[in-house]
């Protein structure tokens, strides 16, 4: 058979299956591969990054390797797109790790779990500690390979249609809580409902949930969420520096030559810088113009918070007895947490202190 032919007519999954990509690409032929978003391209920051990685690629690659990114529902649900790309369904997906904690656990861990990483912390476990050995090890039971690929940084605490004054008014509180932090509220007595990003203004507006938390004020204002709920609260203290992966289909993978492997994780490292810059610089201008809409920003109560940590460390040890992939990635993230947070505690919590104490 005609490798080109195969290449041109059956797409990625035949040409898997007829054992022939390695070759063809050694040819020069094009590459076309599809890449499965979980966000909506309202998002321009977190659908953003797999446009400005895909637009990458085919500029480093001479418009050879062309990849096709896809919003969340166009080629498959949002929550999707890890049976898409385990099953080769799509070669390359871009998402939030710790939706599918329903799967696994560990999954959370290559995003954020309440009272984790910061960003800067979680990008040096992933590139300088063990966390991408780790998470790699993990994902290859689903037939993917990772990549890093953004971080929003320190998340607000969402949107509510009344003020958060005390634990008490957790209990009941039915919440579109994002991953992992569910788990946690759902203890604190809250009702955590998981709906992806473009589905959640239409529940707050028909009052099917009371609260809602996205990302930050970049976003937020974008999904119009102040409008149906005034009461904005913070930290996010479930997403201290949460990471979105590009998982790769690991045979796909294999297929390419050393040059596009390459340029597949220069790409997604430009990415993963690209988001988070544009979080930061694009934040304080958005939350200006949500409080000058009467948008009214509050601080989580202290009775809030230490409980949320005493139950995120109760739920840690739990997991941690019954799930030895989580246990095992855990025990290393946890011990990397600590000495982060100790240097942190010398350099930049201090300096920041200090810094935002000040009339500039």
């Amino acid at each position: 058979m005609d490798r080109r032919s195969v290449i041109k007519n059956a797409g990625i999954a035949g040409v898997l299956a007829a054992g022939a990509a390695p070759a063809a690409f050694a040819q020069g032929a094009t590459i076309r591969w599809r890449l499965a978003s979980s966000f909506p391209k309202a998002l321009d920051t977190i659908y953003g990054a797999a446009e400005s990685f895909a637009k990458r690629v085919g500029e480093m690659s001479g418009g050879k390797f062309i990849i096709t990114v896809h919003a969340g529902g166009e080629l498959m649900p949002a929550f999707g797109v890890v049976d898409g790309v385990q099953n080769a369904t799509v070669e390359m997906a871009h998402t939030a790790p710790y939706y599918f904690h329903g799967k696994d656990e560990t999954f959370a861990l290559a995003c954020a779990i309440p009272f984790g990483l910061n960003s800067r912390q979680m990008t040096a476990w992933m590139y300088d500690g063990n966390g991408l050995k780790l998470t790699r090890e993990f994902y290859a039971k689903y037939n993917i390979i990772n990549f890093p690929m953004g971080n929003t940084g320190a998340q607000m605490g969402g949107w509510y249609r009344k003020p958060i004054k005390s634990v008490e008014d957790i209990k009941g509180l039915k919440m579109r809580l994002g991953g992992f932090a569910g788990r946690v509220m759902e203890r604190m007595g809250a009702i955590p409902q998981n709906i992806p990003g473009g589905e959640v203004y239409q529940a707050l507006e028909k009052g099917t949930i009371d609260a809602a938390e996205w990302v930050g004020p970049y976003d937020d204002q974008k999904l119009g969420f102040n409008k149906v709920a005034p009461i904005y609260h913070y930290p996010g203290w479930w997403e201290g520096g949460p990471q979105l992966d590009l998982f790769v289909n690991d045979k796909a993978f294999a297929s390419l030559s050393p040059e596009y492997k390459a340029m597949i994780e220069n790409a997604a490292a430009y990415a993963h810088t690209e988001m988070q810059a544009k979080y930061d610089a694009r934040n304080p201008k958005a939350l200006k113009e949500l409080v000058a809409a009467k948008t009214q920003v509050l601080p989580f109560p202290k009775d809030v918070m230490d409980l949320a940590f005493k139950e995120s460390m109760a739920l840690y040890a739990e997991i941690s007895a019954k799930n030895a992939s989580w246990k095992k990635m855990y025990d290393d993230y946890a011990a990397f947490r600590k000495d982060q947070n100790l240097w942190f505690r010398f350099t930049e919590a201090r300096f920041d202190g200090f810094m935002q104490s000040q009339k500039l």
